[in-house]
């Protein structure tokens, strides 16, 4: 792709990485492990940049929020407890510095100059969302049904099975409605730099009646977060990446077959006949939907080594707003 003389005028991708493809399994879940994982998306990231677009990085947080919990519960008699909206916060920082030095060290290896930033984000929230009364979002490590419903009695957690993989803590997850450092994003790509923004959806904050800010006991599901900002940016493209190559219907079941290209009307089709998890897949088809009937052109879902072949149509599940 040529590289218009005005950065500002170049195609902009938002790229959204899953919180639980940065652990690849139960047996690489310490923060040596995930970064690594980010290392080896940053380097499928780097070529896309080097091709001329702009680039935003979103990340989910699930799995990390959940490890921050876990310690925070265990250490309780020790230590004041960790709010939620804290704990946004804190993977924000711990994931945004990975992703920034990961690529930074893959952009120079590349003998690629580019300076990177994380922003550290909040997301207004509506503080009366009927998902404060059903927490259904789920959080931390996987869990054997047993083990799950000894947490749910003895911490108070609601806990509920996440899309056929295990039992997780279930927390609320409002619908994000605004990003309040959206200016500071904007700014930032007018001046050519890579951005990292809304991790782990954002910080979850409301309004009081007088205008200002107060943080709430959620999280922001990422997908819906991401796609917000993909809006406000005009971007042409957000790319999902996941831990899986492609969407499939019927999924884990015999009759599973993977989805190369779909529309947003046949996406809708496939929500209503409950082809996808609340917890999993669901919340990307929902926010692809939302992203092109909003004006985007392309959502691509794949796993991080498929980035670069996706973004050319080679890999990946490609949904569009009509067939040409």
């Amino acid at each position: 792709m040529p590289e218009p003389t005005d950065r500002s005028q170049a195609p902009l991708v938002v790229i959204a990485i899953g919180g639980n493809s940065l652990i690849k399994d139960n047996q690489h879940t310490t923060v040596l492990d995930q970064y690594m994982a980010v290392g080896e998306t940053a380097s499928h990231i780097v070529p896309i940049i080097r091709e001329g677009y702009r680039v935003v990085i979103t990340h989910g947080n699930g799995p990390q929020v959940g490890f921050i919990l876990l310690r925070s519960d265990l250490a309780r008699n020790v230590l004041h407890e960790v709010p939620l909206a804290s704990c946004v916060a804190d993977t924000q920082g711990a994931i945004g510095f990975q992703i920034t030095q990961t690529l930074l060290n893959e952009l120079h290896a590349q003998d690629m100059q580019k300076e990177v930033v994380a922003v550290v984000t909040q997301v207004v929230v509506d503080a009366d969302d009927p998902a404060f009364a059903n927490p259904d979002k789920p959080i931390g490590p996987f869990m054997s049904e047993p083990e799950a419903r000894q947490r749910a009695t003895q911490n108070g957690w609601t806990v509920g099975e996440d899309a056929g993989r295990g039992w997780r803590r279930m927390v609320p997850a409002p619908a994000p409605l605004q990003i309040i450092e959206l200016n500071a994003i904007r700014a930032l790509l007018e001046n050519d730099m890579l951005v990292v923004a809304v991790g782990g959806g954002g910080i979850p904050v409301a309004r009081r009646a007088d205008g200002r800010l107060k943080d709430v006991e959620a999280v922001i599901d990422k997908d819906a977060a991401s796609c917000i900002l993909a809006c406000e940016l005009d971007a042409k493209v957000m790319i999902q990446s996941t831990s899986v190559d492609k969407v499939a219907l019927h999924y884990g079941t015999p009759r599973q077959v993977e989805i190369d290209h779909m529309t947003v009307a046949e996406a809708r089709r496939y929500l209503e006949e409950g082809h996808f998890a609340p917890g999993s897949m669901r919340p990307k088809i929902k926010a692809a939907i939302t992203f092109l009937e909003q004006g985007g052109e392309r959502v691509i879902i794949t796993q991080p080594h498929h980035l670069e072949q996706a973004l050319h149509g080679i890999y990946g599940t490609h949904i569009v707003p009509s067939r040409n």
